[in-house]
């Protein structure tokens, strides 16, 4: 059974967010327009402005100001998705060409920068103080993540600790910060704002480690892609088989990961041997660990649809096929 995103819960809602979203990107300069617009169209499944909504629902009533959060972190997520294209030299995203492929480097990191902009000026325009203060935590993390994975990826000597300091950074604060502004709209408690921050930063783990699984295609994902092998990303598999091996296979899946990264055969090897190792039963034990924690958070909460809404998105986060 695949796992549906629970959308009916906040259609009205998402319609809602949808056009203030539009609204939030909308630009005078007209180039800058043609892009913003080409960009609101290759949305994704907006699953971190749904964590802000049913979060807010969670702890109050839908407000203005939870519309507006919704909009500040699709901003901030598109503005790293722009920037991201540039730096990992991307020419498609889900599918469709990046906004990299169509209007080159400059223009992109102009794009990244606009909608840093935008979002900055959507919370101090209405006095989202707090709101804001929860999501610039989040990119300052998320850079602060990246520039270490980009330090330590030359190296490929990687604890676990720095690994999930990696992830928790790059990847789970901002589903941490959306999760928080969506309770701080509604609630405005801190006790559980934070609570909430912290339900959206096991769920964000889980998230990420489920897409470190992908690369392994463990279950029926198809054939293993081992991009993240050719990118020489380290992963938790692979970390965990490196440091769970012999020196001698250990020093022949660095040389290959280093030097023989686009090898398929040798690729396929790496592959076999982390699955051998026992490195893909144990990130997905890790996975599940988080994903309990995230639920048991949210247990702590009266029982209503919002919650199982949430508990619906974690369940969808783990058990994507994608």
């Amino acid at each position: 059974m695949v796992m549906q995103l629970p959308t009916e819960l906040i259609q009205d809602e998402l319609k809602i967010f949808e056009q203030r979203f539009k609204e939030a990107v909308r630009s005078n300069a007209p180039l800058l327009d043609r892009i913003m617009r080409y960009v609101v169209k290759r949305k994704g499944k907006q699953l971190r402005p749904m964590f802000v909504l049913l979060s807010a629902k969670l702890c109050g009533p839908v407000r203005e100001e939870t519309y507006r959060a919704a909009s500040l972190v699709e901003i901030l997520h598109t503005a790293t998705l722009v920037h991201d294209d540039v730096v990992d030299d991307s020419m498609e995203r889900r599918g469709f060409f990046s906004t990299y492929a169509l209007w080159k480097a400059k223009a992109n990191v102009l794009i990244g920068d606009y909608l840093l902009a935008k979002g900055l000026l959507l919370s101090l325009d209405n006095k989202d103080y707090r709101i804001l203060h929860i999501l610039s935590d989040a990119v300052r993390k998320m850079s602060e993540g990246e520039l270490l994975q980009l330090e330590k990826a030359r190296s490929l000597n990687l604890k676990e600790e720095i690994y999930y300091e990696i992830i928790r950074n790059k990847t789970a604060s901002l589903l941490a910060s959306a999760c928080a502004a969506g309770a701080w709209s509604s609630g405005q408690d801190e006790g559980t704002t934070e609570k909430m921050r912290q339900f959206g930063e096991k769920t964000g783990m889980a998230f990420q480690i489920k897409d470190d699984l992908f690369d392994y295609a463990s279950e029926n994902v198809g054939k293993p892609t081992g991009n993240d092998i050719k990118e020489k990303k380290l992963t938790l598999p692979l970390i965990y088989t490196l440091n769970n091996t012999d020196k001698e296979t250990r020093r022949k899946i660095i040389y290959i990961v280093k030097n023989n990264n686009q090898d398929k055969a040798k690729v396929k090897w790496v592959i076999d041997k982390v699955t051998e190792t026992g490195g893909i039963r144990y990130a997905t034990e890790k996975m599940i660990a988080y994903k309990k924690e995230a639920i048991d958070i949210l247990h702590s909460f009266p029982e209503n649809a919002a919650r199982k809404g949430l508990e619906d998105m974690v369940l969808f986060v783990t058990d994507r096929k994608y």
